[in-house]
């Protein structure tokens, strides 16, 4: 299998950077940043990647609007979204897979624990 190309959508970019680091030196993933939601949108609609991790608590629009706008966009519609975020509650993570996201991730998180989902999920 070639390289996967995943976006991260997280306006921290120690946080994307930690994530980068992580799931690229597994060799077969290439991860890309975008520090807002319109941001995702744009680089998503251009990368096409196999998956879409995504901050929930981001400036500007939330990570359930960002998910809300992906829906309508008929070439990102079907790409995996997964959660990240640093609220941990029952609620949020219910609240998360409600809304349509294929997983998530609480912050912080174990790097094992992120690979493992990212390579359940990433087409």
């Amino acid at each position: 299998m070639g390289t996967r190309v995943i976006l991260y959508v997280e306006d921290d970019p120690h946080n994307f950077l930690l994530v980068k680091r992580a799931l690229e030196a597994q060799g077969n993933l290439k991860v890309e940043h975008a520090e807002s939601g319109e941001k995702g949108l744009e680089l998503a609609r251009r990368l096409h990647p196999s998956l879409i991790l995504v901050d929930i608590q981001l400036p500007g629009m939330s990570g359930f609007d960002f998910l809300e706008l992906c829906r309508a966009e008929p070439e990102i519609s079907s790409v995996p979204k997964i959660a990240l975020t640093a609220n941990v509650t029952r609620g949020e993570r219910d609240r998360a897979i409600q809304a349509g996201f294929e997983d998530f991730i609480a912050k912080p998180f174990s790097l094992s624990r992120l690979r493992e989902i990212v390579n359940k999920w990433a087409r």
